[in-house]
């Protein structure tokens, strides 16, 4: 029986799965995006997701070295660690979680196992461009806009006049 038992062994022992997951996190940190199995994927996004968390909790000097050495113990690389302090950290301070994302590509022919990529959220920059316009472009408020509203009919009638002047002027010219 597996009850209470959530964690995906992956078919290896700790020891192997420990070092897999640290060398995925390191190379996904570096390279921002990763493929491979599905399941190592999602092993993975529950690996690495509170050591991000970790990165986010800065505030002071030694705060920031004690948070540097846990985050290293997971990673056991100095410039993946780097990497997601200096780099990672500051894109995704306003972000409060949720920041990676996998996606499924097929399967492999060889052994017919599910491939995947995951990536890092604030580094797909299509995925960005996509959602910004879409923000833009469904931008509300509940504010009141009646002093924009004025400033724009003042102008609108100006425009107006201003179109009937010359349309005066064409006439007058062509009599």
């Amino acid at each position: 029986m597996r009850h209470g038992d959530k964690i995906n062994n992956l078919g290896r022992k700790t020891a192997h799965r420990k070092a897999l997951l640290s060398n995925l996190s390191s190379q996904l940190i570096m390279h921002k995006r990763l493929v491979t199995t599905l399941a190592k994927a999602k092993a993975l996004r529950t690996h690495i997701e509170p050591i991000i968390t970790k990165t986010k909790k800065v505030d002071t000097k030694d705060l920031t070295m004690h948070q540097h050495r846990l985050v290293f113990s997971y990673l056991q690389n100095k410039e993946a660690v780097k990497e997601l302090f200096t780099v990672i950290a500051p894109k995704i301070i306003s972000r409060p979680g949720g920041y990676t994302r996998i996606i499924k590509l097929g399967i492999r022919s060889g052994d017919n196992a599910e491939k995947a990529m995951i990536e890092l959220v604030d580094f797909n920059d299509v995925y960005n461009q996509e959602a910004e316009q879409s923000l833009d472009a469904t931008k509300k408020t509940r504010r009141s806009r009646t002093t924009k509203k004025s400033d724009s009919v003042v102008e609108v009638e100006e425009n107006k006049i201003s179109d009937t002047d010359s349309t005066l002027e064409v006439s007058s010219e062509s009599e």
